[in-house]
């Protein structure tokens, strides 16, 4: 299948630098995103563990590279990042530590519909902040049979989820917004999870950022 016939995700493309600069800026500035940062690094590093601290991982997608300093703590870890966007490559490489920066083996432009890397390529997938902007069921059950394909033992990978009180406002909201002005959205739980179940993969733990509040959840998968 040739590139042009991957879906294309309208929200990626706009990231040239000055937008990925911003998004890099905008997870360190006021007191709730600096919080939801760290919560959220919290729970991947839980995930991780959980997952018995794979010796191999992919950061797909990377961004800003946001993750790096908590997958690079583990001292034997090999660990790839990938990101579609070419301005989040390059904002994430000149805004990394030299010393977790060197940690990272390959840095490549990857499409999370076709990854560029072989089966088993690593232990473990790690996807954060994709799936919510992905409407289409098919589009996703097409993403996680990449991560399925790629990674040898399980992914942990987060979006948003009903249930809890900021979906409901979500929900809310996005009545009253245009069908183009819709870029992230609510996934059911149980949506969602028979999706996971339909690619091969079994839920071991699920996560959430704040339990009964937030829309963030973060889910550990095994291969089945």
């Amino acid at each position: 299948m040739t590139q042009s016939l991957l879906p294309q995700l309208p929200f990626s493309d706009k990231y040239d630098l000055a937008h990925a600069h911003a998004y890099q800026q905008k997870h360190h500035t006021g007191l709730r995103r600096r919080l939801t940062t760290w919560r959220e690094t919290q729970l991947a590093r839980r995930a991780l563990k959980l997952a018995g601290n794979p010796e191999s991982v992919l950061d797909m997608p990377c961004g800003a590279g946001r993750f790096w300093p908590m997958l690079a703590a583990h001292p034997t870890r090999r660990l790839l990042a990938g990101d579609r966007s070419p301005a989040m490559l390059e904002i994430a490489r000149g805004g990394a530590q030299p010393a977790v920066l060197s940690r990272v083996e390959s840095l490549l432009p990857l499409d999370a519909f076709r990854l560029s890397l072989p089966d088993d390529a690593v232990e473990h997938v790690l996807c954060m902040r994709l799936l919510h902007h992905i409407e289409s069921a098919a589009d996703r059950l097409r993403i996680l049979s990449e991560i399925h394909r790629v990674g040898r033992l399980g992914a942990t990978v987060s979006l948003w989820v009903d249930g809890n009180i900021q979906s409901r406002r979500r929900n809310r909201q996005d009545t009253r917004r245009t069908r183009a002005n819709i870029n992230r959205l609510v996934v059911p739980r149980a949506t969602i999870e028979a999706e996971f179940a339909q690619v091969g993969f079994r839920v071991r733990r699920r996560l959430d950022v704040c339990p009964g509040l937030s829309m963030w959840r973060l889910y550990l998968l095994d291969k089945a």
